[in-house]
């Protein structure tokens, strides 16, 4: 059985991670990729950054710490699953997936220069997603962009186990 793993902890775990990348703050679609992934293959390992901290006890370093280890787990032993969700809940101090945005390009130039196992997904809605798209047709002609959750994950699950 797959394990699904949040911030902060560190699990010792055996096979493929898919590393669910995608806008945390002003969306909420990690539970319903959860529960998919699960359900349609129960031994993979899910790696998410989605956590709701007790109050006081969110530490930004050790987040971003987390994120990178297990980025770098799924990039060697997985997949990276970018679901760029339509923003929900605005939030004036801070662009929209602003982090999302700065990884998918990391990840992209990752996946030319080596690679990897990427899977990406927008959702209609999601600002900025023409861009996205051009450029990934331009640059990574083989990754399919999916247009739905449900596509996303069933491509990641195509992805890590073919």
């Amino acid at each position: 059985m797959g394990q699904l793993i949040l911030p902060p902890f560190y699990l010792d775990i055996a096979g493929p991670v898919v590393f669910l990348a995608g806008p945390i703050q002003g969306a909420d679609w990690q539970h319903l990729a959860i529960e998919y992934l699960q359900k349609h293959s129960p031994k993979l390992n899910i790696a998410c950054p989605r956590r709701d901290y007790p109050k006081g006890e969110f530490i930004y370093e050790k987040q971003v710490d987390w994120e990178t280890y297990y980025l770098r787990y799924a990039e060697q032993n997985g997949a990276i699953m970018f679901w760029l969700a339509k923003e929900l809940v605005h939030s004036c101090d801070r662009a929209y997936a602003q982090t999302s945005r700065f990884e998918l390009a990391e990840w992209k130039v990752r996946y030319e220069r080596d690679k990897i196992k990427l899977i990406l997904g927008i959702e209609e809605g999601f600002s900025g997603s023409r861009y996205i798209r051009r450029r990934f047709s331009q640059d990574c002609p083989n990754i399919t962009i999916c247009n739905t959750l449900e596509e996303t994950c069933k491509q990641a699950i195509k992805e890590i186990f073919n």
